[in-house]
């Protein structure tokens, strides 16, 4: 019997929900509901993915080019015995998966008559195995010709200075070079071992990479270097090993983690992801009320109906029923189809990109700008989890108050007028 009552009460809901003559302002209402939900649901599900990869590939770019945690004198001074104090960090803490020593100095590069200001970072073949970041992106050449005289360039840089791999460049460093015609700044010419792109802007148009013991010789630093990176299992949790790190070290070293250096870039980019999120979540709140609305001037255009079902057996929980079924069915629709756009969207937002900028002829997502070479995108499916949960929250609490209005109509009233 309750089934029966139910399929019933369903197939009243569906035909009031098509809307008959007289009812098209309800249907126009009822259309904006949707939408609105489906676009709110949707566009939330598109920015925090684009936040989130924004986030992940900042953090994995940035973090895995500059190490998790940097070790230097505390005075800047060049770091003598660095092959004892690696050991001594690698043996440190579990949570250390990687220690690389190496040198880090800004020269001028000049090639093809471009100049250019670079940073230069001096790092052994083996250290430079370990930073996959780099030895996993080089797109040409290959991480066996790093060697002796030889170096690896971002592509960007390659392009911007007109090299190809074999071609010579050289470096001019600031350090004085004392001369009978006065102080002149050291020059070396290194050949181009191969050529890699990370896909951060940044680094891809300014980082030249050289063998350790070349930078030693060029920076006159001897067995030295200027940094030492750490890399560690769990970057959230950077901080303890850090503390471990100073207490062992003691006050002659400084030691700074990604948290301290790199804070105002990661804490912006949660800032604008939460500011985004409230003021997205506000279209779904407007789509909601308008089912309110909606259900409201429903009731009204229905009150003989209602006054009839009444007057033949229908109860107020059956009324009551009815509408919260008209409700749902627009929330639940709205939100399935918002889900579903959203994921379409953000897990192939770099490819729709590449489309419109081919349709309108201009670019979208500038990298001197964003930093990053495409559109990052992660999503999280505990986050689309949530905001379908709130979007169908939402809609279910707005057919409260309409359900109930329609359900205490007084047939007897409504029939007499």
């Amino acid at each position: 019997m309750a089934v029966h009552r139910l399929i019933i009460e369903s197939m009243i809901a569906m035909r009031y929900l098509k809307a008959g003559k007289g009812d098209g302002f309800a249907r126009v209402v009822t259309w904006f509901s949707f939408v609105g939900i489906a676009l709110g649901v949707a566009t939330l599900i598109i920015v925090m993915s684009v936040m989130n990869g924004f986030r992940y590939e900042l953090l994995e770019k940035i973090v895995g080019m500059k190490g998790h945690i940097i070790v230097y004198k505390a005075d800047r001074s060049p770091i003598s015995g660095y092959e004892s104090i690696a050991k001594k960090l690698k043996s440190s803490c579990d949570a250390v998966c990687a220690v690389i020593p190496q040198i880090e100095q800004q020269v001028v590069s000049i090639a093809n008559g471009v100049v250019k200001g670079v940073v230069v970072y001096g790092i052994s073949n083996e250290s430079l195995r370990s930073k996959r970041l780099v030895s996993e992106h080089i797109k040409v050449g290959s991480i066996e010709d790093f060697d002796t005289g030889h170096i690896l360039i971002g592509k960007r840089l390659a392009e911007s200075m007109q090299l190809c791999r074999g071609d010579s460049i050289k470096l001019l460093i600031p350090e004085s070079l004392v001369t009978p015609f006065g102080k002149l700044p050291k020059e070396e010419a290194l050949n181009v071992a191969g050529l890699f792109e990370v896909g951060l802007n940044e680094y891809d148009k300014n980082i030249v990479l050289i063998p350790i013991n070349d930078a030693q010789a060029i920076f006159s630093l001897g067995n030295c270097v200027t940094q030492i990176e750490v890399f560690v299992t769990d970057i959230e949790n950077v901080k303890s090993v850090t503390r471990a790190i100073r207490s062992l070290l003691g006050p002659e070293f400084a030691v700074l983690d990604w948290q301290h250096s790199d804070a105002s870039i990661f804490h912006a980019v949660v800032v604008e992801k939460n500011v985004m999120t409230l003021i997205l979540s506000i279209i779904v709140l407007v789509a909601v009320f308008n089912i309110i609305s909606c259900l409201t001037m429903l009731t009204n255009s229905k009150r003989r109906d209602i006054a009839i079902l009444r007057t033949i057996g229908a109860t107020r929980l059956m009324i009551s029923r009815i509408f919260f079924m008209i409700g749902s069915a627009v929330g639940i629709t709205g939100t399935v189809t918002g889900v579903t756009l959203g994921l379409a969207v953000s897990l192939n937002i770099d490819g729709i990109k590449r489309l419109l900028e081919k349709m309108t002829h201009t670019e979208l997502f500038n990298e001197e700008i964003y930093f990053l070479s495409q559109i990052p995108s992660k999503t999280d499916w505990l986050e689309v989890s949530c905001v379908a949960g709130f979007s169908l929250v939402l809609c279910l609490l707005a057919t409260i108050y309409p359900s109930k209005k329609a359900s205490k109509l007084d047939p007897v009233d409504v029939l007499r007028t």
